[in-house]
């Protein structure tokens, strides 16, 4: 069975490692868009494209499942997706841990990209789920550009001034766009000492294989990892190289679990995937 991750950079590195780890036996076919990233800026009928593009490709390469490892990309074109290709293709989309964390009872904040952090999305998940109590929505921008071009000088700086714009006494950071796992060492460094971070990749990985009734299996064979970009064959880039997950996937084995644990806490199996 072939699974499609969908993402302008590498947002879908953490749920490919996971899925990899959970379900070796899958294949992956990861579809990056570096000729049209960051998606972040642009705008919602560019990214619709642009995700239609590579979901049709997913498909005629005998993608079975589509998965957008992508906030930004979920709330500004899953439902297009889903009208599209389900309920023959399944759909999963990816949304910020806000639930989760907030089940904690914590003080919170939301780390995301500007287009995410201004949704209409994310602040009804906030209100369904924070209980009335106040969540400091914080945009992080350039962070998402900075580790797809592996210019930790630049993802510093941005984590630098989110931390310094998150308010003291927050509890946790749900991490509100799916590259920022892949530092998550580094945010942890800028926050206080024993700050929680939250973010979805397992949940969204569990999910898909449960959309696909493949929970709990795993077979002896081991799938391959093919890789598109802008719609062309290709590689993983170099720069994905720069992140524990990414190195995993660049050799073709089973991920381990140590390379996807980066961060203090995660978002349990069961928090929201759609």
């Amino acid at each position: 069975m072939t699974v499609a991750l969908i993402d302008s950079g590498f947002g879908l590195l953490s749920t490919a490692g996971w899925l990899r780890h959970l379900a070796p036996e899958v294949d992956l076919l990861l579809l990056l868009d570096p000729e049209g990233a960051p998606w972040g800026p642009k705008t919602a009928s560019f990214v619709t494209d642009r995700l239609l593009a590579a979901a049709h490709l997913a498909v005629q390469r005998g993608a079975k499942a589509i998965v957008v490892p992508c906030n930004t990309a979920t709330v500004t074109a899953i439902d297009v997706l889903r009208e599209t290709f389900e309920p023959r293709i399944p759909v999963i989309g990816t949304v910020p841990a806000i639930k989760p964390a907030a089940a904690t009872g914590q003080n919170l904040a939301v780390w995301a990209t500007e287009r995410t952090t201004a949704s209409a999305y994310q602040e009804r998940l906030i209100a369904d789920f924070a209980n009335g109590m106040p969540v400091a929505q914080i945009a992080c921008p350039g962070l998402a550009e900075a580790i797809d071009h592996g210019d930790t000088a630049a993802a510093a700086e941005a984590i630098a001034d989110a931390a310094e714009r998150t308010p003291r006494n927050c509890d946790a950071v749900v991490l509100g766009c799916t590259h920022y796992p892949l530092v998550a060492p580094e945010i942890l460094q800028s926050l206080p000492a024993g700050t929680a971070l939250y973010d979805s990749a397992e949940a969204v990985a569990r999910q898909v294989l449960r959309r696909t009734n493949r929970d709990g299996e795993t077979g002896s064979r081991l799938g391959s990892i093919d890789v598109v970009l802008s719609g062309r064959p290709g590689h993983l880039p170099a720069g994905a190289h720069a992140y524990p997950v990414g190195r995993a996937l660049a050799t073709g084995a089973r991920v381990p679990r140590e390379a996807l644990l980066s961060a203090t806490t995660r978002a349990p199996a069961t928090a929201p995937a759609i």
